[in-house]
């Protein structure tokens, strides 16, 4: 269609041109003969006008022939020349242009190529020097990044609006609690960069902790701070200690005028000790309470008894009440103090640590002190325990010493494995089994060491974690172990489960946000640089959202402040409720197997309109996406009401002049590398980066704001689909 447009107006001036040259060709012969050539010009020429006609008619072919051969591809390969080397200038990463099919046009890509070349050599020129002399400022923030992952508490940084700007791995635990769906968003649709603190925290009880930090500031305090107590959604208590941020000065160098550029939260779940407390009140309360009736007739009898002429029989009868007073308050005690040294025992405090870790270490110390080798069979890396590692390292350590002391034992091994809600830990060895009057013997016994003598035993450990262990033998495998049964790291303990597979310092900051304020203006008036987008994209059971086909698939990415923060995504798996169509599992590459015993649509949409809020949504080709969206509105409840944009019409308004907007070629002309093309997370990924190479392009076509790219996205050809 594109080069017909191009065809239309070169052949019209051509036609146009032939029927002029025609007629003036037909003027001159007639003008130059007399009147008797003339009339026989007009008589011989009459019954042959339609010659006339079919010969410009034959022109006009030719030169539509001629156009179409060696005109329009010239003149079409202008303007696509001339978007590629828009792209080419804008790419962040070395891009050339492709071979040109026109051999006029090579030397002018040639030109190009080689001024990018140079232009990419002095750019890895400056980006070298510009490495050398922020090589500290590097440093320090990866110093900072490196302290804040170890911190065993949860901070999180905002800037003074209230978005965030840093988190930890605690705190990204911490928020994987308080989520109401951590198995499907994994807690990200409450903390992330750029998100709202006041998605969790009442925005009042912040801002009061704020103007006290304030006033303090004003008085010149030199570390002010505050905290409160909040309860969460799921029931949850947090103490939040809230610290300022703030400028070195007031800007002027004065004292006592610091300006709040932003605050600090420290997080610590007190739900368990808030419990802890509760229970040994209402246990002394208990005690207390439960004990006054008993010591007023034991008060009553004393005082009977006292009397010289009581009678023997009431003698007997307020003795009687004496010993059964006794009895029950001499019980009520006992019970109290089994509880109390349940609850000492059980509130040792114990830490969390991945299992796979734990058995490496433990299998290097007991091999070391037993002279044996100690084998650590493979564990789940999603598998964290809550123990006291010294101490029970300290166990398996005199286990496997005694074992190879007394029966010679020449190899331990050590595996680990979820059993429900704990994890079993097993010390095994081929040979030996041994009596019930052994194994509690050495339950028993003081641990020794080598030469060290230790004040626990084996059963004192087990009691610290509130765990079990006994001895068992597997005939049929001629193994025998030692079974501890210890408990999991349970999400209510903020437990690590499923972030094993993150990195151990992931980048969970950006210190640019410190710049960034709230704007009150709307959101088709702010630039397109400071919206904070989703992008995502779904995979689906086939093309016809009004036709019953369903999702299968939900993927997406966040962008802030010109940034893809690939850490923060969300990706899910959804059961559609009917057959897979077997011609799309080529495409998507999900077997119905796969969507088996996962979640419904009605449970993941939630949660992905809770990631999306108070964001821009993005997708390539928006509307069929979108369709399935709006589908599922009278059955959800869920309405996605803010503004989109799709990277398919922007592509459109940047490069009128591509043949194609797929998103495959969109990604050839940026340089951008499509990993895990047709799973919804992997085509998100590609979306971000083909919408941050776009911004720059509409930037310099006069397109900033938001509102003026949604104008322009609807006048390109393609805003006319509809699904």
């Amino acid at each position: 269609m594109r080069n017909q447009r191009l065809l239309i107006r070169p052949l019209v001036l051509v036609a146009l041109a032939l029927a002029v040259l025609l007629a003036v060709a037909v003027g001159l012969v007639y003008f130059t003969l007399d009147a008797p050539g003339r009339a026989q010009f007009a008589r011989l020429l009459g019954p042959r006008a339609a010659l006339l006609v079919l010969a410009w008619a034959l022109g006009v072919v030719a030169a539509m022939a001629a156009l179409q051969r060696w005109w329009v591809p010239r003149v079409s390969a202008l303007p696509e020349l001339a978007e590629q080397t828009r792209a080419l200038v804008n790419a962040s990463a070395p891009l050339q242009l492709k071979a040109r099919a026109q051999a006029d046009q090579q030397p002018l890509a040639d030109a190009v190529n080689a001024l990018a070349a140079q232009r990419d050599a002095l750019r890895a020129d400056v980006s070298a020097e510009v490495a050398r002399a922020s090589a500290s400022v590097r440093l320090e923030r990866n110093r900072l990044a490196a302290l804040m992952s170890e911190l065993t508490q949860s901070v999180v940084v905002c800037n003074r609006d209230g978005r965030i700007l840093l988190y930890n791995q605690r705190a990204r635990r911490q928020f994987r609690v308080l989520s109401d769906a951590p198995q499907l968003a994994d807690g990200a649709e409450l903390i992330g960069i750029g998100r709202s603190i006041y998605a969790v925290f009442d925005k009042k009880l912040v801002a009061h902790a704020l103007d006290s930090i304030g006033q303090r500031l004003a008085r010149g305090a030199a570390q002010p701070s505050a905290q409160f107590v909040t309860a969460t959604r799921g029931g949850q208590l947090l103490r939040v200690q809230v610290a300022p941020v703030t400028d070195t000065d007031g800007g002027d160098g004065a004292p006592g005028t610091a300006a709040l550029g932003g605050f600090v939260l420290m997080l610590d779940n007190i739900t368990r000790s808030f419990e802890e407390e509760t229970a040994r009140g209402q246990l002394l309360h208990g005690l207390t309470e439960g004990s006054r009736a008993s010591l007023a007739s034991l008060q009553a009898a004393v005082e009977m008894l006292g009397y010289d002429d009581l009678e023997p029989a009431m003698r007997e009868r307020f003795l009687g009440v004496l010993r059964d007073e006794v009895r029950t308050l001499a019980g009520r005690v006992d019970e109290v103090a089994r509880q109390s040294a349940d609850s000492l025992r059980t509130r040792w405090p114990l830490e969390e640590m991945q299992g796979a870790e734990f058995l490496a270490v433990a299998a290097r110390q007991v091999g070391a002190q037993c002279g044996v080798p100690v084998t650590a069979a493979p564990a789940d890396a999603r598998l964290w325990l809550k123990l006291d590692s010294f101490s029970m390292l300290q166990a398996l350590t005199y286990l496997g010493q005694r074992l190879v002391d007394e029966f010679a034992v020449r190899a331990l091994t050590l595996r680990l494995a979820a059993q429900g809600t704990r994890a079993q830990l097993d010390l095994v060895w081929t040979g030996h089994a041994m009596s019930t009057e052994t194994v509690m013997s050495w339950e028993m016994d003081a641990m020794r060491i080598g030469a060290e003598t230790h004040p626990l035993s084996v059963r004192d450990v087990v009691e610290r974690h509130d765990a079990e262990m006994w001895f068992e033998r597997d005939r049929a495998a001629h193994q025998a172990f030692f079974r501890f049964l210890l408990p999991l790291a349970s999400s209510g303990d903020e437990a690590a489960e499923g972030l094993a597979e993150v990195e151990s310092r992931p980048e969970f900051f950006d210190f640019d946000l410190f710049a960034v304020s709230e704007s009150d203006a709307a959101l088709d008036e702010r630039p397109l640089s400071e919206l904070v987008y989703t992008v995502f994209d779904t995979e689906t059971t086939g093309l016809n959202p009004s036709g019953g086909d369903e999702i299968i698939q939900i993927g997406a990415a966040r962008v802030v402040n010109g940034r893809l923060l690939r850490q923060e995504s969300f990706e899910q798996l959804v059961d559609p409720g009917r057959d897979i169509p077997a011609a799309g599992i080529p495409i998507h590459g999900i077997t119905p197997d796969m969507v088996v015993g996962q979640p419904r649509i009605d449970e993941v949409l939630p949660a992905f309109h809770q990631f999306a809020q108070d964001t821009v949504l993005v997708a390539h080709n928006a509307a069929f996406d979108m369709k399935f969206l709006q589908l599922l509105e009278p059955r959800t409840g869920l309405r996605f009401q803010q503004p989109v944009l799709d990277t398919l019409l922007l592509s459109a308004v940047v490069h009128p002049h591509q043949e194609s907007h797929r998103l495959e070629a969109i990604a050839e002309r940026f340089g951008i590398t499509v990993l895990g093309r047709h799973t919804a997370l992997g085509d998100a990924l590609v979306t971000a980066e083909v919408l941050l190479k776009l911004t720059p392009l509409l930037r310099d076509m006069g397109i900033v704001t938001l509102g003026q790219a949604r104008a322009a996205a609807q006048q390109s050809y393609y805003a006319r689909l509809k699904y």
